[in-house]
């Protein structure tokens, strides 16, 4: 079993903008809850998604796991867009089979 943590493994494919790396840790019934438009992309469209993040140069700063156990994992974090937006973050990530099977976020617009 990696000694590593699911939210340090995630955030080592987040630093080194490894997109397979993140995408593995998407179960294959994934589903990502997007509140403003009411979709919920399922794997394919999302590990799309995350390979535009890692090379549109998103940059995430001070990325923290608030609480994770084999169930879920509840993290914060500040997302900067390549327009210069930041934005505040909190996700919470359903696990099961050690992957993520429903991602739920929430961002809002802050100033820095």
């Amino acid at each position: 079993k990696n000694s590593m943590s699911f939210f340090e493994i995630g955030l080592k494919g987040v630093e080194e903008r490894d997109a397979d790396a993140l995408i593995g840790l998407l179960h294959e019934d994934f589903e990502f809850v997007r509140h403003p438009s009411g979709a919920s992309p399922n794997k394919a469209p999302m590990s799309e998604i995350m390979r535009q993040m890692v090379s549109n140069n998103v940059v995430p700063k001070a990325q923290r796991c608030l609480y994770e156990n084999d169930e879920v994992l509840l993290s914060h974090g500040i997302m900067d867009f390549p327009d210069g937006t930041p934005e505040a973050t909190l996700g919470f990530d359903l696990l099961e089979d050690g992957k993520i099977i429903k991602s739920d976020t929430g961002a809002t617009l802050i100033s820095e």
